[in-house]
């Protein structure tokens, strides 16, 4: 009997392969079958909506949820989330999630030999402004191993996460910075088959958000649809 075929295989353009060998467990996350298109309902054109009351001012700053800072370089990570139109986006929740400056996160899961930082969570959220912008002050992650191929290790990347009008569900992402030599060789980021669209994914300097004698500035627009839009993980 011939193994059923995997949906989305030969998919091009803006949006990752459902299936890249390279990137191991997407053999196993890969449909089988054709994907189902639901309607969309009212709730799910219309909402959801948050209120301002339920993600503080504080959640965006990643280096002060503790009683005293983390180590490593600190940075500034903003930008703006738009449409299709380059329309911005207001009031939709953007998280984050990172490893800590030693390539570690605060997980049971990460066994990786690295220390943990007891002040540093590795975990923010905000909400899009009128003008779809977005700010959150951290520290630049570390690169860390991940067992998928021989001598694997995977860029410094911070993880979105988007959420709100429109969305049936919530989106996610990973940001990169300029000038890593890990993304020549890292099968998550090169799943991805349209180039100017990989590019989409790193980050850029950002001189105007750095901040004198404290930390430095990148910029990460998300453009949620159209030729433009930013990958997401499926």
């Amino acid at each position: 009997m011939a193994e059923p075929p995997i949906f989305g295989k030969l998919a091009s353009g803006t949006q990752p392969h459902y299936l890249h060998p390279g990137y191991r467990s997407s053999v196993k996350r890969a449909p089988t079958r054709p994907l189902i298109v639901l309607p969309h309902t009212l709730s799910e054109r219309t909402g959801p909506v948050f209120g301002q009351d339920m993600v503080r001012e504080s959640d965006r700053d990643l280096t002060a949820q503790h009683a005293e800072e983390p180590l490593g370089e600190r940075i500034v990570v903003s930008g703006r989330l738009l449409d299709e139109g380059a329309k911005p986006v207001r009031g939709a929740l953007i998280e984050v999630w990172q490893a800590n400056a030693a390539g570690r996160y605060k997980h049971k899961m990460d066994q990786h030999h690295a220390p943990l930082d007891p002040n540093f969570s590795g975990f923010g959220r905000t909400l899009t402004d009128a003008e779809g912008r977005y700010k959150f002050i951290s520290i630049k992650p570390g690169a860390y191993p991940w067992g998928n191929h021989a001598n694997a290790w995977r860029p410094a990347h911070v993880h979105f996460s988007i959420f709100g009008a429109g969305l049936l569900s919530r989106l996610v992402t990973q940001m990169y910075f300029p000038g890593d030599p890990l993304l020549a060789y890292d099968p998550i980021y090169n799943c991805i088959p349209d180039e100017k669209a990989k590019q989409g994914l790193i980050s850029m300097f950002d001189w105007e958000n750095t901040s004198p004698e404290f930390a430095l500035g990148y910029r990460f627009d998300i453009v949620l649809r159209g030729r433009d839009a930013t990958p997401m993980e499926k």
